[in-house]
């Protein structure tokens, strides 16, 4: 097994390990006080169990090597991932909200407060390590499933200072209504971190561009070779889970050898890796005396012509 595959799986396994261990903390922590609040708490640790082994299935499809029916291999099973993690996290504030609903409806003493909330404060150290290390694992090998997985995390930290601080406010002021208030609003918080979670993995099946920064990027490596006789357009990129493609056609002179233009391509294709080296780049080659060559698609990201570059470095002087 590849060595980035060992460390993603490791990962997906740190996040399980960090569930089942909020979830008995948090449910503790709820059994000793009775706050409905820290109930919505524990509920969300469960949400994140479900996620996390969801994310070890996709990170383990998604590191499956490219077959006969994938040709292009199987990265974008992390969206999937990620979708799902975003409907469990729905269902979960769905529950919330139900609870709270009912707690406020018939409100109850909160108890044991003191050890109760270290015990969940306890649980949200825990979380805000893992997150930190899945979100940095997930920019590091641009994947949106651990990304995803640590974002949660952190929503799920900052869901559990808000259900503390309210647990101690209601035990300060003895209004046990504002218990379920606060539970609540952290239903509605957390509905708004699944919506997001669904956005992203549906822009990732949508095969989405590279960012601009990268797009400019990979332009200006292309207008290193541009010359009276090289030109390029018809540059498009997208993202496939960790994955990176970009194709550009070459317009040479059609009387140049097929040997002359596959030297030129295969130097741009190497100055590209050299600077993005995980990206799929393909060139098509085409003679720029013929019309079809122009055209091809209504959407690319532009690359400077011979005649852009000369005005960049000549610039026309001002009229007197």
């Amino acid at each position: 097994m590849p060595q980035e595959t060992r460390n993603l799986s490791r990962f997906a396994w740190l996040s399980i390990a960090a569930a089942l261990v909020t979830i008995t903390l948090k449910t503790v922590a709820w059994q000793l006080t009775g706050s409905v609040g820290l109930l919505s708490d524990a509920a969300e640790s469960v949400v994140n169990l479900v996620a996390a082994v969801a994310v070890l299935i996709a990170l383990r499809v998604a590191a499956m090597p490219a077959d006969k029916n994938h040709h292009f291999g199987h990265a974008k099973a992390e969206y999937f991932s990620a979708a799902l993690e975003g409907m469990m996290i729905f269902v979960a504030a769905l529950v919330i909200l139900y609870t709270s609903v009912e707690r406020f409806l018939n409100p109850r003493p909160i108890e044991n407060v003191g050890i109760g909330l270290a015990v969940s404060v306890v649980a949200s150290v825990v979380n805000g390590v893992v997150a930190f290390v899945l979100v940095r694992a997930g920019r590091r090998y641009r994947s949106l499933t651990l990304t995803a997985d640590g974002k949660h995390l952190y929503t799920d930290v900052w869901t559990s200072v808000g259900v503390i601080t309210g647990v101690i406010v209601v035990a300060l002021t003895g209004i046990d209504r504002l218990d379920p208030v606060i539970a609540f609003l952290v239903g509605l918080n957390i509905i708004w971190t699944g919506w997001k979670l669904i956005r992203e993995s549906t822009e990732g099946l949508m095969d989405v561009a590279l960012s601009k920064e990268e797009n400019r990027g990979i332009a200006e490596i292309l207008a290193r070779f541009v010359s009276k006789d090289v030109h390029f357009h018809a540059l498009r990129t997208r993202v496939s889970g960790h994955h990176r493609f970009a194709e550009v056609h070459v317009l040479v002179p059609g009387q140049w050898s097929v040997q002359r233009g596959h030297d030129l391509v295969e130097e741009v294709e190497a100055a590209i890796r050299g600077e993005f080296a995980d990206l799929s780049i393909t060139c098509h080659l085409e003679p720029a005396e013929d019309p079809r060559a122009y055209g091809d698609y209504t959407a690319e990201f532009p690359v400077p012509t011979h005649e852009d570059l000369l005005r960049t470095h000549h610039p026309a002087r001002p009229a007197p």
